[in-house]
């Protein structure tokens, strides 16, 4: 597979739009519609201060998206540290176990290694494929449980 991982800028949106409309025809469990709104949404966060911190990869092969990867810096008084929360990791399913994943997430701990972030944290899916990749992931370990809280 030749494969290049890509910083995803505004430029990329409407090849990552066809990503997401190929991920739904492959596999229909993402939960959420590709409509203006989303497409207003994404176009809106590349120019939104609060992004600042945002990491987004694609993985192209054949001038097509096949996968991405979304990390957020998050800096802390805590202990003066930075870590990092790997928030979205997905490759087509067409195109999966033909190691697109594992580059993603290659070149996104280059990155935060080259920003001086140590530390990824991720809450895992709890898919039986999501979890065999989580496991299979070199130098790392399950710690904790995870908990999504409603902010409203």
């Amino acid at each position: 597979m030749a494969l290049a991982i890509n910083n995803y800028t505004e430029k990329d949106i409407p090849a990552v739009m066809d990503f997401e409309r190929r991920l739904r025809e492959e596999e229909d469990v993402w939960g959420w519609e590709i409509d203006d709104k989303y497409i207003s949404d994404v176009k809106a966060s590349f120019r939104d201060p609060r992004f600042e911190n945002a990491l987004s990869l694609l993985a192209y092969e054949k001038e097509k998206v096949i996968g991405r990867i979304d990390a957020v810096l998050i800096p802390s008084h805590f202990d003066g540290s930075v870590k990092a929360y790997l928030d979205w990791i997905c490759v087509l399913k067409s195109c999966r176990h033909k190691g697109a994943a594992q580059a993603l997430l290659a070149a996104l701990r280059d990155r935060l290694k080259a920003l001086g972030v140590d530390t990824l944290v991720a809450l895992t899916a709890a898919n039986e494929e999501a979890q065999r990749f989580y496991k299979s992931v070199e130098n790392s370990e399950m710690h904790d449980v995870g908990i999504w809280i409603d902010v409203k």
